[in-house]
């Protein structure tokens, strides 16, 4: 196993839980902080702005986690780092838009 392909899963699961809120709110029909927002990450986007946001989001985690090295679902290496980055975003994704809706009270 190559450390490479070990971060490239972390970050693999970081873009797809990323994608989660993006693609929601989007499809909800609701806009939702972005990067592309002014302020970036603080303003809100159009739902339009949010699936394609999450749509690119899903590929880059596709690429990384499918298409590098070989990602075992058997493996608790790879399905661990996997899961690390996606808890580990959705933490500071929890922590970051609980700001802005009230979820950190």
């Amino acid at each position: 196993m190559q450390w490479s392909h070990l971060i490239s899963y972390f970050f693999g699961g970081t873009f797809l839980t990323n994608a989660i809120p993006h693609l929601v709110a989007g499809l909800m029909g609701r806009a939702f902080q972005s990067p592309f927002a002014k302020p970036p990450g603080r303003g809100l986007s159009s739902s339009t702005v949010n699936v394609v946001w999450g749509w690119f989001n899903v590929g880059v985690g596709y690429f990384l986690t499918l298409q590098v090295g070989e990602f075992d679902v058997h493996s608790l290496t790879d399905v661990g780092a996997f899961g690390v980055g996606g808890i580990l975003i959705s933490i500071q994704l929890a922590r970051h838009f609980g700001a802005f809706h009230g979820g950190n009270a």
